[in-house]
This record gives structure tokens, sequence and C-alpha cells, in this order.
């Protein structure tokens, strides 16, 4: 920071003594002095970017309290627990809890001990509540989730879109607003709600480079989430998202029958059966929490080391939320996604079932066809991701952890004849039969669907001989992600070539055709124990063992692991092995608070792991 400005070093030391971090990252620093100086922002971070010191620092240095508007009670708890365990005075109020919890709440605003409350934005909006919040001096607004406010965000919530009258009610006080996912449209739905100007925007890059994308094609997709487990994820952190209530409890039932700590998450479960799920995924290591995407949008757990997509997430912003829920703690992690023709048909089925209105409907289309591109796509996945965020695409094969297209470039061919047949047959054959059976007919099938309708006497059947079925279906979804099919929703799921395909069944139109790698079977041999990136062997050992003891300690309190140190915290005393409490206190993560509680421990696992390493 600069030298001279007394809000500057108060926020640093804030940063340095409660937080434990020794610098800020980009754009806190400007983001605090505007919210110390009395303005507003709109701040845009990837999901583990850091937006939450930019209101945590002002509240901790501000005269009064602080109303943090959340979403969800399962990220207020996740929040206020972080805070506590930092020595922050924080609490939530919200529906779950008790009478007598609600009114020692109160009692700790009317002493004017806290310094932030988490409320929901129903809570917020009550008759009478606001009303009560003149009393205590609110300093500092903060929203966060704010995506949730446009009609355009991927979580809009109609509560949110009345946030606009805490400016009326509170002209002079600060308003930040927070979210990890907003495209243009949605940026100009949440300034204007909240009556913010394009001033007031802070945008952060979206790149997230410690993760690491993937992208296959579905052929047995349990077996190649579970290969991809035991290869890469044995005994770790992981979320499995799938599309259906019923997926979920099957998945999860079958990856425990292999040997994978799994436990379903979706609205269906029993709620108390559900919190106990989100609390041992929360509080134990290595639990895989298989969940419909109602899951995670609280999560607040650092050390998540994969995602998965078992079904094509609807459109770019929630896949980019739901994958940046992995490698928080900015240690490597993996967004792995397994995509087929099933998931075009259901997202296609799913709009159109909708009573979204023509416009939203428009984008809705959008955002799918978006999403199939970034499949089907053979260019860096994570620049695909920054494109739809307005950010210029990149080649990560500069940063060393490359998506799997960046890490082996796909074979790609000319697939123009091999696209023109196959929109023969589909014209050929009526544009009303579903691609499977289009599929019998271009390699020359003879079964009984195939003879019954004469399709074996067409001049199409059996021109596609040269492709094995995984090929066909390869090149179908390619011609779906190019808009160039469309799928009847209204009969058997029929496909019809469309307006797009003319130039290129006339010759006047290339194709080019990425050939798929089909990801086998997991093998049966068990699991192997995996060093984490950057550790040597004895220094893994040390993770460990620190992992183990601040599991002992989060397990005795009744909190999060993570709530005490995160896994970076972990890694870095493994890699530098303080001996002193000087030398632990300079490590990130660790602050006073932290220190004076946990770092006597801490340093006799480090300096007993010494003696019996070296």
């Amino acid at each position: 920071m600069r030298e001279g400005n007394p809000v500057q070093s108060s926020a640093t030391k804030v940063l340095q003594d409660v937080f434990g971090f020794e610098q800020f990252r980009v754009d806190q620093e400007l983001i605090i002095e505007r919210i110390l100086a009395g303005g507003d922002a709109l701040v845009l971070m990837p999901t583990g970017g850091g937006k939450s010191l930019c209101y945590q620092i002002p509240a901790l240095l501000g005269q009064g309290i602080t109303v943090v508007v959340s979403p969800l009670i399962a990220l207020m708890q996740d929040q206020v627990e972080a805070l506590k365990q930092a020595g922050v005075a924080a609490a939530a109020l919200n529906s779950s809890m008790a009478t007598q919890e609600r009114k020692e709440v109160w009692d700790r605003l009317r002493s004017g001990e806290l310094k932030l409350l988490y409320v929901a934005p129903e809570r917020l909006l009550l008759d009478g509540f606001l009303d009560e919040l003149y009393n205590f001096n609110p300093c500092l607004f903060a929203i966060d989730e704010a995506h949730c406010i446009s009609q355009w965000g991927h979580d809009f919530r109609p509560e949110y879109q009345r946030l606009g009258i805490v400016r009326k009610r509170f002209p002079d006080v600060p308003i930040i607003a927070l979210t990890a996912t907003a495209d243009s449209p949605t940026r100009k739905d949440i300034i204007k709600g909240l009556g913010f100007t394009d001033d007031d925007l802070f945008v952060s890059s979206f790149d997230r480079p410690n993760i690491r994308y993937r992208v296959v094609a579905k052929d047995q997709p349990r077996r190649q989430l579970l290969a991809m487990i035991r290869e890469r994820h044995g005994g770790e952190a992981g979320i499995v998202y799938c599309s259906s209530r019923k997926k979920v409890d099957d998945t999860a039932e079958w990856l425990r029958g292999e040997g994978v700590r799994a436990v379903p998450y979706h609205a269906g479960m029993a709620a108390q059966q559900r919190s106990l799920n989100q609390q041992l995924f929360l509080r134990e290591e290595g639990i895989v929490v298989v969940a419909t995407v109602a899951f995670g949008m609280g999560i607040d757990k650092p050390n998540v080391r994969f995602v998965a997509h078992l079904d094509m997430p609807v459109s770019p912003q929630h896949y980019s939320q739901e994958s940046g829920r992995a490698g928080r703690d900015g240690l490597p992690a993996e967004a792995w996604l397994c995509y087929g023709w099933s998931d075009v048909v259901l997202a296609q089925r799913r709009l159109a079932e909708s009573d979204l209105d023509p416009t939203q409907r428009r984008i809705s289309h959008h955002q799918i066809d978006a999403m199939l591109a970034y499949c089907e796509s053979s260019s860096c996945r994570r620049g695909i991701l920054l494109r739809f965020f307005g950010e210029s695409e990149i080649d990560c094969t500069a940063d060393g952890n490359q998506c799997d297209n960046c890490e082996k470039s796909p074979e790609v061919m000319d697939g123009t004849v091999l696209a023109q047949k196959a929109l023969s047959a589909v014209v050929k054959t009526g544009q009303r039969f579903g691609k499977g059976h289009v599929i019998d007919v271009l390699r020359g099938v003879a079964n009984q669907k195939v003879t019954r309708f004469g399709h074996d006497r067409l001049s199409v059947y059996g021109i596609g001989a040269e492709l094995e079925g995984p090929g066909w279906h390869s090149i179908f979804r390619q011609l779906a992600s190019k808009g160039m099919i469309q799928i009847d929703l209204e009969g058997h799921g029929g496909i019809s070539a469309t307006g797009a395909s003319r130039e290129l069944l006339r010759g006047e139109q290339q194709f080019e055709f990425r050939k798929d790698t089909i990801t086998r079977k997991a093998s049966k041999s068990r699991k192997r124990k995996k060093k984490l990136e950057g550790l040597d062997a004895v220094q893994s050992s040390l993770f460990e063992k620190l992992r183990q003891h601040r599991l002992e300690i989060s397990r005795q309190l009744e909190v999060p692991p993570y709530t005490i140190f995160h896994d970076s915290t972990l890694v870095e005393m493994s890699q530098l092995r303080p001996q002193t409490t000087g030398q632990i206190s300079s490590i990130s993560g660790v602050g006073q608070k932290k220190l004076e509680k946990w770092g006597a421990g801490f340093l006799e696992v480090i300096r007993s792991h010494g003696s019996t390493s070296d």
C-alpha cells in the first residue's frame, strides 16, 4: 500500500493481524479505500478471489454495524463461524435459530458488541426491521451473491430485486455488492437496481489458473467418474453434480459401493439428513458430496479438490460458479465434465417447458448454445469461459496448469463430408426420427425399425460405414453445438436440419470434426496415496500430520477444519517448517488470535516431525 495514508495503514494492519495475510490481492486495496471513504462498489471477483475481505475489513474499521445480506443460511453460518475463529464479533439472524438464540443476538447488537450481522433479504425487508437498524448505526451494507438481483442472473430472487430500498432508507451509508458471476446484462441490472453508477464497478479477472478443466464424452459416466477420482483424487474432498434427485441418490449409493465416502444432498431429502450430510462434508476430510446444483452456493469449504458434472450445466455462468467451488484455497484442483447427447436433449426440453418470457428464453437459448460450444470446442477451456465474461481469451499452456485441450491438442479433421452425410440422412428419413435411428441408417444396420420404415432402401443407407457409433454420436453433438440440427421436444426427440445447415449441405461451408477420446473404465486397483503438488515425501508426511491435528481441534470445537487453517496454510507450514512463534506468525493465514489459540500446538507437531524425519 502507499505510505502516509492512515486509512490504508489501518486496513493493512487488520489484514495482517486478524486475517494473517501479508498483502492485499488485486483491487482489494482500491475497493476497501473506496468503501472507507463513503463510496459504493459493485465487486466482481471469481470464487475464491477474496471478495469477503472487501467488506469485512471496512466493517472492523467502521463505527457501527455492518449488515451483510446473504441468500442462504448455510453461507451465513459458514462465514460467521470463520470470523469467530479469527476473533471477530459476528452473528447471524435467520429462521433456523431458536428464540433464545435470536434474543442473544439482539442483546449483543444493543450492547454494541457486534461488528457484522448476517441476514437474509427476506428478514431485512420485514416490516420494522430497517427501522430497528437505525438504532445500531449501520456503517455499511454488504450484499453478497448480488447476481440474484438481476432478472438475467442465474439465481434470480425477487426479494433481492427490492434491495434498492436500502439506498432510499440509508442514503448516506455505503453499499457494497459482490458476486462471482455476472455477464454484461446482469451487471447493468445490478447497477440500476442499487442506484450505482459505472464508476462503482470493480471487475477482476475471472480466470482460475489453479483449476484444470476437462471434458469427456459420456461412455458409462459412473465408471468414468470413478476412474477420475481413483486416479487423481483418492481420499480428497469433491462435489459431484447431477441433474436429478434420483440420479444423486443412485450415484452416491454406487460410489459408496465402490469404496468412495460419498453422501447425497438435494431438496427432496429430510431436512435433518440433508443438514447432517452437509456438516459431514464441512467437518470431515475426504468426503464427496453428490448433489443437485442447489448445493454449494453457501459453502466456503476451501479444499474441494475436484468438482465433477455428470450432466451439462445450463449456462457458462452456472458452470463458472459451480466449477469455481474447487480450489478456493489456490491449490491445484480439477473441474471435470462428462457430457453427451442426452444433455443436449435435457437442456432444450427444460427450456421448452419453462414459462420464461421471450427475452429470457432467447438469453437462455444463447447460454445453452454457449455451453454446447464449450463442451465441443478444441480450443482452450479457460479461454472460452473468460470470453463469455468479456475477457480476452488465453492459452493456458503458459502457466503449466493446462486444460485437456491445451495439455493434449485434440485431433481435428475436415468433417465436411461426414456432416453432409449426417444431415442428408436426417432429411431423407423424414426429419422426425431420433439420433440413434439415423445413425443406424448411416451405418447400414438392418434392424427391425430400419426395415419397417423402409429406410434400408434409401440412398443414404450405409453411406456412413466408415465411422463407428461413438464417432457418429460425436458428429451429431457437434452439429447441435453449431445450431445445424434441432430436437423436436414435443414428440419423441426426433431431429431435423435447421436453416443454418443449408450452406454446409450445398458445399459452401466447411465443418471441422473433433475426434473424441473415450475414457475407459476405472481399474479395480486400490487407490494410491497421492502427494500434494509442490511437496516432497517428507513435506507430504508433515502435511498429513498437521491436517490430522487440525481435524482433532475442529472436532473438539465442532467447526469445519478450514476455519482453523486452510490447506494452503498447512502446505506453507510443511514447506517452511517454522520452529518459533515468530516464524509461524509470518505464514499466510496465521492471524494473531489463531496464533494465540493454536500456534503452540502446530509448532509441537512440526518439531516432533522434524525429530523423526531428519
